[in-house]
């Protein structure tokens, strides 16, 4: 069993006629988001990440990572002008 919940593939595909990926640019922010959090060795920084015997897996640190980082990042405002 894994420590961590698996996250799916992104560029599997869906209920939609193309992968998720194929809708996001190269210049899109998660996207660099993405990588940034990929590239960076979270293996040493001594997250508890060791779920109890009776719950579920923990989020990898990466995917909590960006999740932090595109909820913390700017955003459009709703209403221009």
């Amino acid at each position: 069993m894994s420590r961590f919940i698996q996250d799916e593939a992104r560029h599997q595909t869906t209920l939609f006629p193309e992968a998720l990926d194929n809708y996001i640019t190269e210049e899109n922010l998660l996207c660099v988001i993405d990588a940034f959090a990929d590239s960076i060795d979270l293996s040493g920084l001594a997250f508890k990440t060791t779920p109890a015997g009776t719950g579920r897996p923990a989020y990898h640190t990466s995917m909590m990572l960006k999740l932090f980082i595109i909820r913390s990042s700017p955003r459009p405002s709703a209403v221009s002008g």
